[in-house]
């Protein structure tokens, strides 16, 4: 018995399976060109990240402008994939990767603006202490005391976390 088929191929199908998609026409070149730069931007916030770890001042300037190439990066993917649905075209290729590693670099980079803004006089003692060693013993010595002075300042935090506690009310 034959089934009602009507014009566009859209009728009833057998059980399981969906009817095949109408291919979308490809993105208008403004919509590639956002969905490219968004992934650039993404690949640079990633870059950046790496580049900003040597030099603590260095590295507050780097982490910031990464967390801004690394947010413009999810805007500009995510505007681009609304831009195509509205206007009926395939999304672009590298609209959902500059959005995935905007994300990525975002969340890095406020992890690291949070180190620094948590270990900001321990850095700055071991980055002074390690320009100033000239030999293994030294660089050591400073290894030593970042560790310790790290390891108290997590205690400290740690102990602060775990003394408060809510008061039952009498009665």
């Amino acid at each position: 018995m034959a089934r009602y088929q009507p014009q566009g191929g859209r009728g009833l199908q057998p059980r399981g399976q969906l009817p095949p998609r109408r291919p979308l026409p490809p993105p208008e070149p403004p919509v590639r060109q956002r969905a490219l730069t968004a992934l650039l931007l993404g690949v640079l916030s990633l870059i950046g990240l790496t580049l900003g770890l040597g030099n603590l001042r260095r590295g507050i300037l780097v982490a910031v402008l990464t967390l801004l190439f690394a947010a413009v990066a999810i805007w500009l993917g995510v505007t681009a994939s609304k831009m195509a649905r509205r206007g009926g075209t395939a999304r672009p290729r590298w609209a959902v990767g500059g959005v995935v590693l905007g994300c990525v670099g975002l969340t890095f980079s406020a992890l690291w603006l949070l180190v620094l803004a948590v270990f900001w006089p321990q850095l700055n003692t071991y980055y002074n202490c390690m320009g100033a060693a000239n030999t293994v013993t030294a660089q050591q010595a400073c290894h030593d005391q970042f560790s310790k002075s790290v390891g108290s300042e997590l205690s400290v935090l740690q102990n602060g976390r775990l003394r408060v506690t809510r008061r039952r009310p009498r009665g």
